[in-house]
């Protein structure tokens, strides 16, 4: 595939993300796609990822996602973004808080014939319990 192939792969990850079109997520992560930065007790494949999405929006329904730098070769694209939200759902046990969150986070994607088959990422996941007031620093 062309650098231009998995540029159009990820932003098309972008608008189903942005549409809350988790069932779709499909399209752009193989089946089998290998997530070696899971959030704790996410499923393996696609159908993890779509848990993972699913957990995250019923507890940030308004999350943005803002991509700020994007870097792409014949096989790997990396998105540094922001991510904002207003705590509104639960989150790994913790109640809404009403809080808003603005963190970072980074996500590089190995593609194979148009799909993610790997997938790395951080974000910034004590900020986000800072910000809601879940632990203190």
């Amino acid at each position: 595939m062309t650098r231009e192939q998995n540029v159009k792969a990820q932003e098309r990850l972008g608008e189903l993300l942005t549409n809350r079109d988790i069932e779709h997520l499909d399209e752009v992560f193989d089946t089998n796609v290998v997530d070696h930065d899971p959030a704790p007790g996410q499923a393996a494949g696609v159908e993890g990822i779509k848990q993972f999405w699913t957990e995250f929006l019923t507890a940030f329904p308004d999350a943005a996602l803002s991509p700020e730098t994007l870097v792409a070769d014949d096989d790997n694209v990396v998105v540094a973004l922001t991510i904002t939200g207003t705590h509104d759902g639960p989150l790994m046990g913790i109640e809404p808080t009403g809080k808003s969150i603005s963190v970072r986070g980074i996500q590089i994607g190995r593609f194979e014939n148009g799909k993610l088959v790997e997938r790395w990422g951080a974000t910034d996941q004590l900020g986000i319990l800072q910000q809601i007031g879940a632990v203190q620093v």
